[in-house]
């Protein structure tokens, strides 16, 4: 029986070790007494997957770990989901979604759901009747849905594919996990060949554009710095520090946290510091705010284009719900490198 272990990083490079020695199938079907002998039915064949699961139920508490391991079954017929690049890359790789928090679901991730695909709830409360009559083979959580652990594995396996030890690592293991689960584990490495290529190029068209950068978010008419994730952290950050941590955008600030304090900031910074290039997430479009301003229409004043991004029409916009609500998965990665590549040839 495989054992995955989502206790540590591993850099994309060493996904032929991950796949050849950390990852196999359990059981095999029994050797017949002769030739002509017939063959038994193999026995369901399972994957281990191991983790540490925070714990703590109370919101801001402290994590508190613990190990949790969960008996998968190969190439399930009925999968449910609640975490978007999960569904992502299990639709990539081929496999179909029974069941999901459907409003949640990006409309190019749509057509990875099966016909009849069930509403599961909300990412943030599972319709728990609803999912055991449906009768799962495997659940899947991450992120925002990673509290409904216990309540969901008692109706089926339920596994947590929260980001851990960093995006690239986490998009590698998952990928490769999945990839073992649905019986695609030449299209994940496949996968993840082209997206490392992907993340490279896209890396080298912003060091050869040159200059400083700022990522920044827009929401509710009041805007946000980006910056580099720290060490260990957790998602949010994660996720603010795509930019500079996976792409290689040079931040215009050398301590974009410190001088921000994490505190919105003003159209007065962006001229202040003024970065060469601007990027861009407009929150309120990726969580589909009713009536809020774009972002192109806030940062349209004054102040923002006397910048030098704004005078060079170097702003960039990136796919909110790509970055901001999803993060991960095939699909959404090269959407990301595509939105990073905006810059080449500018």
């Amino acid at each position: 029986m495989s054992d995955i272990r989502r206790t540590a990083a591993r850099p994309i490079a060493a996904l032929g070790l991950l796949t050849a020695s950390a990852i196999a199938l359990a059981a095999c079907a029994s050797t017949p007494a002769a030739s002509d002998a017939p063959t038994e039915a193999p026995a369901d064949e399972t994957l281990t997957y191991t983790w540490d699961r925070n714990t703590a139920t109370e919101e801001g508490a402290e994590p508190v770990f613990e190990e949790t391991t969960v008996e998968v079954p190969a190439d399930p017929q009925k999968i449910v989901v609640f975490d978007m690049a999960a569904l992502d890359t299990i639709g990539a790789l081929g496999g179909e979604i029974a069941g999901a928090p459907l409003e949640s679901v990006p409309d190019y991730l749509e057509g990875y759901l099966a016909d009849d695909a069930f509403n599961a709830g909300t990412l943030f409360e599972a319709d728990l009747i609803e999912i055991e009559a449906q009768q799962p083979d495997l659940i899947v959580i991450g992120g925002r849905s990673s509290g409904m652990w216990e309540d969901l594995n008692e109706i089926a396996p339920t596994i947590d594919l929260s980001m851990r030890g960093g995006f690239l690592a986490t998009l590698e293991e998952n990928t490769t996990f999945l990839g073992e689960v649905l019986g695609a584990q030449d299209e994940a490495a496949a996968a993840i060949e082209s997206l490392e290529g992907g993340i490279d190029d896209a890396r080298a068209a912003v060091a050869e554009a040159g200059g400083s950068g700022l990522g920044i978010m827009v929401s509710g008419g009041e805007l946000s710095a980006l910056a580099p994730a720290p060490k260990d952290a957790q998602t949010p950050a994660v996720r603010g520090g795509l930019l500079y941590d996976v792409f290689g955008v040079e931040p215009v600030v050398e301590d974009v946290q410190a001088a921000t304090h994490g505190e919105p900031i003003s159209f007065e910074f962006l001229l202040e510091h003024d970065p060469e290039w601007l990027w861009v997430v407009d929150r309120d479009a990726a969580i589909a705010t009713e009536g809020a301003q774009a972002a192109e229409v806030v940062l349209d004043n004054e102040i923002v284009n006397q910048t030098t991004a704004a005078q060079e029409d170097d702003i960039l916009y990136l796919d909110p719900t790509a970055w901001y609500i999803v993060f991960g998965g095939i699909d959404t990665t090269q959407r990301m490198i595509d939105d990073v590549l905006q810059i080449a040839g500018r």
